[in-house]
């Protein structure tokens, strides 16, 4: 008698697409895509409001410029999102190993990051201080930098300067040999405010530099520099960035792992079909 055929019914049958993974990373990648998008059409609606798209000259330079961190992340997110979300729903084995390689080289450049600064942190530190600097000078040149040292000076760090209030000194409408009424000031993101103050005094930083007592100063200003303001905040508030930076790079991982197992899936589902 001729053996008899083994059939496998569909739940025995392990090589079947999870669907679970299937649309789990369909909805993450969909997520994703959307804040891609938002960060992206932030970031070109500021540069055509500034008309940089119709005069270049006008980023005095492109490295200073935070919009630019909006439209390479937000066209990086868009990228690799949409290669897995598409990847996933249409089971897409060349998107999904596409998005597989984005994320893992995204994942390894970030830790390469992260060791390369903790053994140069020298180095880094200096380069921080220099981009600082820089953003100082260029201060009155573009309005998304003034807002950014504003909202840094004001809103988060309460610092002023690099080190120092008096590293206004390298911008030159606060430099004490301008002739503006500015100088020998500071911005008045720099001032401390005042408690049920409604109205902003912009005017509260004018000669600051010339006062000769620095109990005066301390009681208009922050006087203390963003550099060791930043490295104050980043001590204190370790364990919440940590576990950002952990919680980021989880998901990175979930990511590599999830495209890889549906694509084996799929291959191992086309496999049977030639079969």
């Amino acid at each position: 008698m001729p053996p008899k055929r083994r059939y496998r019914s569909r739940r025995d049958d392990r090589s079947e697409v999870s669907c679970c993974i299937k649309y789990l990373m369909f909805g993450f990648n969909v997520l994703f895509w959307v804040i891609g998008q938002l960060l992206l059409a932030i970031g070109i609606w500021a540069w055509a409001e500034k008309d940089v798209f119709a005069n270049v000259s006008r980023l005095t330079n492109i490295a200073l410029d935070p919009v630019l961190l909006f439209i390479v992340i937000g066209l990086s997110m868009f990228c690799m999102s949409f290669t897995g979300c598409v990847g996933a729903l249409r089971e897409n084995t060349c998107l999904l190993l596409f998005f597989m390689i984005s994320l893992a080289i995204l994942f390894a450049l970030e830790l390469l990051i992260g060791i390369l600064g903790f053994v140069y942190k020298d180095w880094v530190r200096e380069q921080i201080e220099s981009q600082v600097k820089n953003m100082i000078i260029n201060y009155r040149d573009d309005l998304d930098l003034k807002n950014l040292v504003d909202w840094v000076q004001q809103d988060w760090l309460n610092c002023c300067g690099v080190h120092g209030y008096k590293d206004w000194e390298f911008n030159i409408y606060f430099n004490c040999s301008s002739p503006g009424v500015e100088a020998c000031g500071v911005p008045f993101s720099c001032c401390k405010r005042k408690h049920n103050e409604r109205m902003i005094n912009r005017h509260c930083g004018f000669d600051v530099m010339r006062s000769e007592h620095d109990f005066d100063r301390g009681t208009n200003i922050n006087t203390i520099g963003c550099i060791p303001a930043g490295e104050k905040w980043l001590e204190t508030n370790l364990i919440p960035v940590a576990g950002v930076a952990i919680g980021v790079a989880l998901l990175q991982i979930l990511g590599i792992c999830f495209a890889q197992n549906l694509r084996s899936d799929i291959q191992a589902q086309r496999a049977k079909w030639t079969l």
